[in-house]
């Protein structure tokens, strides 16, 4: 059964709903999506490479969780399903980060990203995901300003805006380790 999705304007304010197959591939259809930054009590954020048969960035590396927001469904609700379909995570620690628009010439989604703190194990999704690795944060910058082909489009964006906040706001990440212990 097609997956169908509610096509929004910037704001979030629902237009429409569509099927999944007539939203990808048009640019045009703004749809909403989240994202889950998964760090490691090191700071190390963990990531998944896509499975070959995605329609989306297939084999790359991306984002720890993402997936779209069915319809009705509020953001933090699918932020929870996305972590246990894809990861095999229950969590209610999830603290949200920034929204923002990516688009590129296949899709545009309104991307809600949040973030956890999760040490594993993860029984990841096998259909969509090749493995997940925990990668130091330092690195993953350098290997993107390498300009290696093996990250996502949408990781890119994803994460200079991540690396940008945690730039200008230098300590926030480690204080909170340091002052929860690593866990949320």
């Amino acid at each position: 059964m097609e997956e169908f999705l509610e096509i929004v304007d910037k704001d979030g304010r629902i237009i429409s709903v569509a099927p999944r197959s007539a939203i990808h591939g048009n640019p045009s259809m703004l749809h909403k999506v989240v994202h889950v930054l998964v760090f490691n009590s090191k700071g190390e954020l963990l990531l998944q490479k896509r499975a070959s048969n995605k329609d989306v960035a297939p084999d790359k590396w991306d984002t720890s969780v993402g997936g779209h927001v069915m319809p009705g469904e509020d953001i933090l609700t699918a932020a929870k399903r996305e972590m246990l379909e894809e990861l095999g995570v229950e969590t209610d620690n999830l603290r949200f980060l920034y929204s923002y628009i990516h688009s590129n010439d296949y899709e545009s989604e309104l991307v809600y990203t949040y973030w956890t703190i999760h040490e594993g194990p993860f029984n990841f999704n096998k259909n969509e995901i090749d493995e997940v690795v925990f990668w130091n944060v330092q690195d993953i910058y350098n290997y993107i300003n390498l300009n290696l082909e093996f990250f996502s489009d949408n990781f890119k964006q994803e994460f200079f805006r991540y690396f940008y906040i945690s730039v200008n706001v230098p300590f926030w990440f480690n204080n909170f380790i340091d002052k929860t212990g690593g866990s949320l």
